[in-house]
Formats: C-alpha cells, sequence, structure tokens
C-alpha cells in the first residue's frame, strides 16, 4: 500500500575497503556505549524496567524518524522497515487498544478514503496507514507470540542494524553522520533503534 520510500544508494568502489574498516571500528565504539547504556539502567531499577523503558523509547525513536521521513530526511536508507519495527516494539498498551475496535474503525476509515478519494489521501499518511493495517489484520501468531518472543526481538535488531549501516555508508562514515546536515537528528534516532533489541536479548540471555 503505498510507494516504498528508498533510493539506490551509490559506492565508491575504491574506498568501499576503507569504508568496511571504518564501519567496523564504529560498531566497536556503539557496542563499548550500549555496555555503559546497560550498566546505568540496571542502576536505575532491575532487568525488567530497563526492559520496558527501552522498548518506550524505541518506539518513540522509530515513530520519530518516521516523521523526519517525511519532513527532512536526507539519506538512502529503506524506511518502510519502521513499519515492522514499529509492530515488533509497540508497548503493549497500544498494541492492544490499536488491535481492537479503535483499530479496526482506523482501518477500515484508510481503506474508504484510499480507494475513493485517493487525491484526499496524503502521501504522509501511506506509512502509519499500513502499520494500523498490519497490527489489525495480524494472525495471533505474529501478535501474541513472535512479538514478544526471539524472533521478534532479533528482526527488531536486525532492521536496527540494516538501517544503521546504510546511514554510515550514505553518509560517508560514523563521524560524517553525526556532522552532516540533519545527521545528529538521524543517526540519534536509529541508535536508539537498536538498544531495545539489544537489552531485550541481554535479558533473556541472563
Amino acid at each position: 500500500m503505498g510507494k516504498i520510500s528508498y533510493l539506490a544508494m551509490k559506492t565508491d568502489p575504491a574506498a568501499s575497503a576503507a569504508a568496511s574498516e571504518l564501519i567496523a571500528s564504529d560498531f566497536k565504539e556503539l557496542g563499548n556505549a550500549a555496555k555503559k547504556l546497560a550498566n546505568h539502567a540496571i542502576m536505575l531499577g532491575g532487568l525488567g524496567f530497563g526492559t520496558s523503558f527501552f522498548k518506550w523509547l524505541a518506539f518513540i525513536a522509530a515513530v520519530y524518524l518516521l516523521i523526519l521521513d517525511r519532513t527532512n530526511w536526507k539519506t538512502n536508507i529503506l524506511t518502510s522497515l519502521l513499519i515492522p519495527y514499529v509492530f515488533f516494539s509497540l508497548p503493549n498498551i497500544f498494541f492492544n487498544f490499536l488491535r481492537g475496535e479503535v483499530g479496526k474503525w482506523i482501518a477500515i476509515i484508510a481503506v474508504i478514503l484510499r480507494l475513493f478519494f485517493p487525491r484526499h489521501f496524503p502521501d504522509w499518511l501511506e506509512l502509519p496507514a499500513a502499520l494500523i493495517l498490519l497490527i489489525v489484520v495480524a494472525p495471533n501468531l505474529f501478535a501474541h507470540t513472535i512479538r514478544g518472543d526471539w524472533i521478534g526481538i532479533i528482526i527488531c535488531l536486525a532492521i536496527g542494524c540494516y538501517l544503521l549501516q546504510e546511514h554510515i555508508r550514505a553518509s560517508g562514515g560514523f563521524r560524517n553522520s553525526f556532522t552532516k546536515t540533519h545527521g545528529i537528528s538521524n543517526s540519534v534516532g536509529i541508535i536508539l533503534l537498536l538498544v531495545y533489541p539489544v537489552w531485550a536479548l541481554i535479558v533473556k540471555l541472563i
């Protein structure tokens, strides 16, 4: 439903090896930052609090990135991947609310507008409408089993890693992604997407 918002990524073959080494060193820095963040979260209130807090943080970051995508997004990444990410990381209170009658009414209104009044259906509503439809029609296997299991966490982690490496490549390196126009806001938002799945995996392994 709607267009996929991504552009073809242009890379320089001569600098691919150097870029790979730079990205590897950047991921090491991210790993160290994640360890520090985990230690602070434990001091704040334990593992359960950390998981819930980081899930809310990831949800807010994903919504923030979706808003940027419709305003001033300047990187070549597949932003439609944020929809399944939000589906798997959406806090239960919102998920259950949207999966009920309210979500069904929103979904049917969106479908009617898209089918019979396409000129009055703005482009920025495409992805939110797709998210509502996904939440409403998803089978229980996805909605109540995979969402809170290893598979859902790994999917979120894979999406976050993919978006991060695409953003870093498009920006010309980790440091450039924090210095170019709109780079800081995009980079921070994508990094926050990784916090929840990494923390959730740590909790499950412990």
